[in-house]
């Protein structure tokens, strides 16, 4: 794990948090606080404090998983995007948060597809918005909600989708300007977890999804992750939350607490009992652990 003493040497006050403390995570499609946050969600819900995320399209363009729902696609009825509301719905219930907001409101943005696809030059395509208005609307959430950390993904969005590196760009753009916003954190995988996870999943039997080749699963070296925070507790919330998005998400619970998912692609990425973080902006003591810690309770 990456030593981030060295950062708080620019932080010489401490902050005083207000209860309940509040976090808010910005997250580019339904089904990515799942996949990439769900447990720390849940953790923090649990745990009495104010959780809200903020989505920022409705995922129009996903591949569809179940066969009996290809009709939603965006090259047939194009009605995907409102299924997924009601996954996004379930998935938040699961999680045991209430406070969900879409970027701008619900439609505002459009799904923009995976980088180089038709779908990056749609009308409302989220990536090829005006990053002004952008910044603005999630700048007028955060002072609303007035989180102390923030949540979002690294510059290249963890593996490089335009919505992802968007959301990137936006959440570091209006954070800056929020004096509430003690810490802004970069969600990332782990090479290690990710690679003893695949491990267990090779020797457990039943497994429907492929292998991944080496390599072929995004990750973050570990020397550079600032922050592990435990879900082991909230596992269960976290799969549930996987399996309300159908669509997009096929999740199998092996035994001796052995789970994995798949995406469309069907390569199998193991569930692990962290999520990982690189602190981005704020104070850097006390972090390790907790995305609140040190900050003051």
């Amino acid at each position: 794990m990456g030593d981030i003493g060295g950062l708080a040497g620019f932080y010489a006050e401490r902050v005083t948090l207000t209860a309940p403390p509040r976090l808010m995570l910005v997250h580019a499609h339904p089904d990515d606080e799942s996949l990439w946050t769900g447990g720390t969600i849940a953790r923090y819900a649990a745990q009495g404090y104010h959780v809200t995320v903020v989505t920022c399209t409705l995922g129009e363009e996903g591949e569809i998983i179940p066969g009996s729902l290809r009709e939603l696609a965006a090259d047939a009825a194009d009605q995907l995007g409102g299924y997924r509301v009601g996954e996004l719905r379930s998935a938040c219930a699961a999680l045991g948060i209430t406070d969900h907001r879409y970027l701008g409101g619900i439609g505002r943005w459009r799904d923009s597809g995976m980088a180089g696809s038709p779908a990056n030059t749609r009308p409302r395509a989220f990536a090829a918005g005006p990053l002004e208005e952008q910044v603005a609307e999630l700048a007028a959430v955060l002072r609303e909600v007035r989180p102390q950390v923030v949540v979002s993904y690294d510059a290249n969005g963890g593996y490089g989708h335009p919505d992802h590196i968007r959301a990137h760009q936006i959440t570091m753009a209006a954070a800056a300007n929020v004096p509430d916003v003690a810490r802004v954190f970069h969600a990332v995988t782990s090479r290690r977890a990710v690679e003893e996870g695949v491990a267990k999943l090779a020797a457990v039997d039943g497994l429907p999804f492929r292998l991944p080749e080496p390599g072929e699963l995004p990750v973050t070296e570990d020397e550079k992750i600032t922050t592990a925070v435990d879900i082991s507790a909230h596992l269960q919330a976290k799969l549930g939350a996987l399996q309300a998005h159908a669509t997009q998400i096929s999740v199998w619970r092996g035994g001796e607490g052995v789970a994995s998912y798949a995406l469309s692609n069907g390569i199998a990425q193991p569930v692990v009992d962290h999520e990982y973080y690189v602190l981005a902006r704020g104070p850097a003591d006390g972090a390790e652990t907790d995305l609140f810690g040190g900050l003051g309770m």
